[in-house]
């Protein structure tokens, strides 16, 4: 039976504790959580979550223990849990920026398996995209657990560790991205006279076929663009105005910016 722990219960640690449950993996783990607003713990109890007392707690009995709290207090939980680290403990790190050396150097132990983890915001709703790095001093057992939770949330990507800065504009900020590429469409469709929520449902459901289209269609991006766009017709017309304003490019340039900024914030 594995122990999974939850130091922080927060949006995304809920969403994949019940990503847990509802996929019936619950029936070989025990769930524990704690978290600072105990309320939080206490309305996961539906879906087996058992409350944890402390986050030392959670690492005295749990085999894989999910670090979800804010960046802000990544650090002093860290610190908190120092003395309670053991050597077979697996911790996985949802936090941006954060790399394993230095959850290693905080916690002092410099053999501590880490298993970092990119994740987005539609795994709250089962269809989330999470990038998962490759740890090589993790048992494959428990990495492999590790990849089948967010499984149940989503899709999921191993990629390597050293690619976990530069895999964030792809799927961490990129929905931020999308929505705010959604926001010009649906307020076209107000100015064109169409109310919010038929603007709304018309392209949403636009990028969820377009999106089984690039991955289940077996066509290349340009032969889906080709396939849309008839000679002399309305969609050139449009393309020709995205050309124009370098849409590719700005979209490079977006992703080269929450990269760097990644960089940045690293620690």
């Amino acid at each position: 039976m594995n122990k999974i722990g939850f130091i922080g219960a927060g949006n995304m640690g809920s969403a994949i504790m019940k990503g847990i449950a509802k996929s019936g993996m619950n029936d070989n783990c025990e769930i524990f959580a704690f978290d600072m607003d105990a309320e939080k713990v206490s309305s996961l109890s539906e879906y087996g979550v058992k409350k944890a007392e402390s986050a030392d707690e959670i690492c005295d009995i749990c085999d894989i223990v999910f670090l979800a709290v804010k960046p802000q207090v990544f650090e002093d939980v860290l610190v908190s849990i120092k003395e309670h680290v053991r050597t077979e403990t697996v911790f996985v790190s949802i936090a941006a920026g954060i790399t394993a050396e230095f959850i290693r150097k905080t916690l002092g132990k410099d053999e501590a398996k880490v298993v970092l983890v990119m994740p987005n915001t539609p795994l709250l709703l089962g269809e989330g995209a999470t990038a998962v790095g490759h740890a090589e001093n993790v048992p494959q057992d428990k990495f492999t657990l590790v990849c089948d939770i967010f499984s149940e949330c989503g899709k999921v990507a191993v990629i390597p560790e050293s690619k976990m800065k530069e895999v964030i504009a792809l799927n961490g900020s990129s929905p931020a991205f999308i929505y705010l590429y959604a926001k010009g469409f649906i307020d076209y469709g107000k100015k064109a006279g169409f109310d919010e929520e038929t603007s709304k449902a018309l392209f949403a459901q636009s990028l969820i076929g377009s999106a089984k289209m690039i991955t289940d269609s077996g066509y290349s991006i340009d032969e889906l663009i080709k396939m849309v766009s008839s000679p002399g017709g309305t969609t050139l017309a449009g393309l020709d105005r995205l050309y124009e304003g370098r849409l590719t490019e700005v979209a490079d340039n977006a992703c080269q910016a929450c990269t760097k900024r990644a960089y940045e914030l690293s620690k």
